[in-house]
């Protein structure tokens, strides 16, 4: 199938927004990612703290996935967890995030190393840090405590969240994420942890009113799957309502859930470690309706591959890239037929 031209922005993290982008890679020359930077656990905690730089946790995933040949030495280099049982900063360490260090520390810019590496692996995308400052995210609860950094904000067993907002008010979005929202065709926000890293991008004010200001077509790829300590107990449509919330009311066009059914087998699985797998409903259907938001179901979700084990992280059911890029070429078609807008002229090669 050949590529079009159309720009497309996918705003998250590294595991969720990254499959957008997989998908999405065979059919445009013209994609961003905008990624969250504010993580505090595992492994990027521990190089934060001594390098004092953003996260690279997701950043290093997305450039690992996006590169051209993801199979490369270099590219498995990037993604491989140091073994080192007798060392507790360094067993598990990405190694990474250790490269991403060490390339701002030698250049003195954290996005200077995002490109060098970028550039090294071939990656097939813009990759951008929604900041390039040293910030966290900070939660106030639904019992009113405040509580600081990526690692506390998703901690189990304490109230429900309430908002998201930055740790530090002065700390600037990265100027190019703002660019590449203004001349948009299509933005997708999500998948992801809804509160650390899709919201972790929406709270920076300037990347939700890049949003507001963009013309393109908005689309919310929802999660499969609460999340223990953020989203317990939410419904599809608490999903969309906290995104509406940080852009406001009219903006948001689509929201896109997976219609997929897990087996039994796979359902009672994330059942004992209490998610919920969301499908669904009319009712569901109905609300999100009248937040002015259009639903789109679609079988988008790999529910046959088994659980996987992730670093000192939960697995969800993942979304299939090839299965989300189709929805996503057919939600464009279909917007442009119903607001009568011709369709991106596909993209000339050299030759021609």
């Amino acid at each position: 199938m050949g590529k079009n031209g159309i720009n497309v922005v996918s705003i998250g993290g590294g595991l969720g927004a990254v499959q957008v982008m997989r998908g999405m890679k065979d059919h445009t020359d013209n994609l961003t990612g905008i990624i969250a930077v504010t993580d505090t656990g595992r492994s990027t905690g521990i190089v934060r703290e001594f390098a004092q730089i953003p996260a690279p946790g997701d950043i290093r995933n997305a450039l690992a996935t996006l590169a051209l040949d993801d199979d490369s030495l270099l590219t498995q280099v990037m993604q491989h967890r140091i073994v080192a049982p007798g060392n507790a900063q360094l067993d598990g360490m990405a190694f990474g995030n250790l490269m991403i260090a060490a390339l701002t520390q030698m250049s003195g810019s954290f996005v200077q190393a995002i490109q060098q590496i970028s550039d090294f692996l071939d990656v097939q995308a813009d990759i951008y840090p929604v900041t390039d400052e040293n910030t966290h995210i900070c939660a106030e609860l639904m019992d009113g405590t405040i509580v600081e950094q990526e690692f506390y904000v998703r901690q189990l067993d304490k109230a429900a969240i309430k908002r998201i907002f930055i740790q530090n008010p002065d700390a600037h979005v990265y100027e190019p994420c703002i660019e590449a929202l203004r001349g948009a065709d299509l933005i997708t926000i999500g998948p992801g942890s809804l509160f650390t890293t899709t919201i972790a991008c929406l709270a920076f004010k300037e990347i939700s009113q890049a949003i507001r200001d963009s013309n393109a077509i908005k689309v919310y790829v929802c999660n499969t799957t609460t999340q223990p300590g953020q989203t317990d107990d939410y419904s599809l449509s608490d999903h969309v309502q906290q995104v509406v919330s940080y852009l406001g009311i009219g903006i948001l066009d689509y929201v896109v859930l997976n219609s997929s059914q897990p087996s039994d087998e796979l359902m009672a699985i994330y059942a004992r470690e209490k998610i919920n797998v969301l499908v669904p409903t009319d009712e569901e259907v109905h609300k999100i309706k009248t937040m002015n938001v259009k639903p789109i179901l679609a079988d988008i979700a790999d529910t046959k591959s088994a659980k996987r084990e992730l670093w000192q992280k939960q697995d969800t059911i993942r979304h299939n890239p090839n299965l989300i890029a189709q929805t996503l070429l057919d939600l464009i078609a279909r917007h442009q037929k119903e607001n009568g807008k011709p369709e991106p002229k596909p993209v000339q090669d050299a030759a021609e």
